[in-house]
């Protein structure tokens, strides 16, 4: 068990330095910030002042080496634009994205699992192709056309919400539920195709039939038998969307004007704000490695049989 661990760590930081190294030299291909940021005056002493204070006159392995040194410090760099430290900016932002983020998992856990359970159940009948089509749906329809439509319905119609904003308070529902809504959307059709898909792979074991041969009530079989063994790809796919929707949440966060972590990362991509990129985006796969690296251990410990030979 030991080896597995140490194993999948320096998987966890293979993975992290590349994801580092690719961003780092993804971003500086988009051009360069000092153009954008002295468009206005064109001077071409004051491009090359810009690139000297944030360390852009270097050569690339130095700038690289140096924001490696960085890191390993915690230092994630200082904003090209707002010339604050990234680090304190993604922390403020943070809670907002949390906030919608846990919002929008739980509609999509709502809407999904129990959706899933009900195709998986009465499967090839009209309840599991209102499933299928719920399913296509959240997977098709752009979540931030399904918020445009809230916006349209509830706000400029009804005027019932609140169009865009977070409000004043932090459990102000009322500006959180559309953007929620709309962010939870498209992952509750994942969900649906991956509940149904494991309740019937469950359905389908020797288990299962003997428990229904004994004349188990169906729903003691579904829930104590059936439901706790299906459940464990649905959580790992739970846990991933979550991360997804606190981070990379950017479309419905510009949508709704919701000051998160996602509308912060499209003003940096915007403005070639290196740093803030690539802090954020750095955030993100560190949560999915940490994420990823618990589950393996907890599989390790659960079913043996998934350890690497010894």
């Amino acid at each position: 068990m030991g080896r597995f661990i140490v194993t999948r760590g320096f998987q966890s930081l293979i993975t992290l330095w590349l994801l580092v190294t690719i961003i780092f030299v993804a971003v500086r291909i988009t051009g360069d910030p000092a153009d954008m940021m002295a468009e206005s005056r064109g001077d071409e002493a004051y491009k090359a002042q810009l690139r000297k204070n944030w360390g852009l006159d270097q050569p690339l392995h130095i700038q690289y080496a140096k924001y490696i040194f960085n890191l390993l410090q915690g230092d994630m760099g200082h904003s090209f634009e707002k010339s604050l430290a990234v680090r304190d900016i993604y922390l403020a932002r943070l809670p907002n994205s949390i906030k919608l983020g846990i919002a929008g998992f739980l509609i999509s856990i709502v809407l999904g699992i129990p959706l899933g359970m009900l195709s998986a159940m009465k499967v090839n009948t009209q309840w599991d192709n209102l499933g299928k089509i719920f399913a296509l749906l959240g997977l098709s329809v752009p979540n931030f056309f399904v918020g445009l439509l809230l916006i349209i319905l509830f706000a400029v119609g009804l005027g019932w919400l609140p169009a865009i904003g977070k409000g004043d308070s932090f459990f102000d529902w009322q500006h959180l539920i559309m953007p929620a809504f709309s962010l939870g959307w498209y992952f509750s059709g994942s969900m649906v195709r991956i509940t149904r898909s494991s309740m019937l792979d469950v359905l389908g074991t020797e288990y299962i039939k003997l428990a229904r041969l004994k004349g188990l009530p169906e729903w003691v079989v579904m829930a104590k038998h059936a439901l706790k063994n299906a459940m464990i790809p649905v959580l790992t796919l739970a846990g991933l969307n979550l991360v997804i929707m606190v981070n990379v949440a950017i479309a419905i966060e510009v949508v709704f004007n919701w000051p998160g972590v996602g509308q912060l990362l499209f003003d940096g991509m915007s403005n070639r704000d290196f740093p803030m990129v690539q802090g954020i985006v750095l955030m993100s796969g560190v949560m999915i490695v940490i994420l990823n690296f618990g589950i393996d251990i907890l599989y390790a410990y659960v079913d043996p049989r998934i350890r690497l030979a010894k």
